[in-house]
């Protein structure tokens, strides 16, 4: 765990909405602007759906979609002019309390682990994931980071793969045969 710095935190989560009372957190406009273009765009692209079995009424299938979007742009509109008026609170800064950079940097692993589960399998791709990800937090020796990563990726994949009969992208690992070679370690031990 890093240190705590004492000006910024007293150790126990932030997570409760606003931060210090009557102040803007860092980010927080920039969010609030997105929600309202996000929410402009569903609106826009809701009125486009048209009933091909006569006029858009009320009991049209764009009547839910739009008044659904239409809320959500009022709401995220309210918003952003309350965030607006705020004071920016200038004794935080977006990289220390708001996004610091282990955060973007698990942002990023899982966009590379989403990207690569195709090409590679569930196998390979989890297993650098799981590895990475325990080597940077958990800050042990390679043993303990290998046994606990793998392990674990061992016991999702016999629940999963062999009890549950879940199909996961193959990849590059000849998992037929892998299964192959463990039924017949489990009819073996059987007979």
């Amino acid at each position: 765990m890093p240190h705590l710095d004492p000006d910024h935190h007293d150790g126990t989560s932030d997570a409760t909405p606003g931060g210090e009372p009557g102040k803007r957190r860092p980010g927080e406009l920039l969010f609030a602007a997105v929600l309202t273009g996000a929410s402009a765009f569903l609106l826009f692209d809701a009125w486009g759906i048209e009933n091909s079995f006569g006029p858009n009424g009320l009991s049209s299938p764009r009547a839910i979609p739009v008044a659904a979007t239409l809320v959500m742009l009022l709401s995220a509109g309210l918003v952003l002019v309350q965030t607006a008026r705020l004071p920016k609170n200038r004794a935080e800064a977006v990289l220390k309390d708001i996004l610091p950079p282990v955060v973007m940097l698990f942002a990023a692993l899982l966009i590379a682990y989403g990207l690569l589960l195709r090409p590679l399998g569930f196998l390979p791709t989890s297993a650098l994931f799981l590895i990475t990800a325990i080597k940077i937090l958990g800050r042990r020796g390679w043993g303990w980071t290998l046994a606990v990563s793998l392990g674990s990726l061992l016991l999702i994949w016999l629940i999963f793969r062999i009890l549950f009969s879940v199909l996961m992208p193959t990849g590059i690992l000849p998992e037929a045969e892998l299964l192959q070679v463990f039924r017949s370690l489990i009819a073996g031990g059987g007979a």
